[in-house]
């Protein structure tokens, strides 16, 4: 990392329209600005959805690591901004939506702050947040575990299949777009 900088884990997800453009050109918006720098992306996994209400489309998910000069809640408002950009609405809790960004870590930041909790309080439970992420980081360490072991016991872990970015059409992947992780 370079001086000045915080390396952030950021996690995506989407299960409204064009889930996987909708991940691109949110990667791409959420690097834009130039205090917020691409480390690295995870592949793209699909999920069935975690909470909520029953018999929601599956979702993209995926992490990927920036380093950043933004302060914790000034990253927050940056990914806001960008979910904004994909018409995010927060009318159901744990509901479907367009795109959702969550800071998973900011560096060795810990914060019970309301607004930004971190690390983000149900991550080591998500099996679509540490998957992903141990694959774009086989090492990396969540609460002084290791990610990809968090992963391997989520409850959702069972659900998780690699998504290879073929035939997503409004939610819905077309035949043979998903294989075992």
């Amino acid at each position: 990392m370079t001086s000045g900088y915080t390396k952030a884990i950021l996690a995506l997800g989407s299960n409204l329209g064009e889930r996987n453009d909708t991940l691109s050109t949110a990667v791409a918006a959420l690097v834009d600005p130039p205090e917020v720098r691409l480390l690295g992306v995870s592949p793209v996994v699909q999920t069935k959805a975690v909470g909520g209400p029953e018999g929601q489309p599956d979702f993209l998910n995926m992490v990927m690591a920036v380093e950043t000069t933004l302060t914790p809640l000034e990253l927050l408002k940056h990914c806001h901004d960008v979910e904004q950009q994909h018409h995010r609405t927060r009318e159901v809790r744990w509901g479907p939506r367009t795109l959702d960004v969550d800071i998973v870590v900011f560096g060795d930041v810990v914060s019970d702050d309301p607004i930004l909790t971190i690390p983000h309080p149900r991550a080591a439970e998500r099996a679509f947040v540490l998957y992903p992420w141990s694959l774009l980081e086989p090492h990396a360490q969540l609460n002084g575990r290791s990610v990809a072991e968090l992963a391997a016991v989520a409850a959702d872990m069972p659900d998780i299949r690699r998504f290879d970015g073929y035939g997503d059409v409004a939610g819905v992947p077309a035949t043979g777009a998903v294989e075992q992780p």
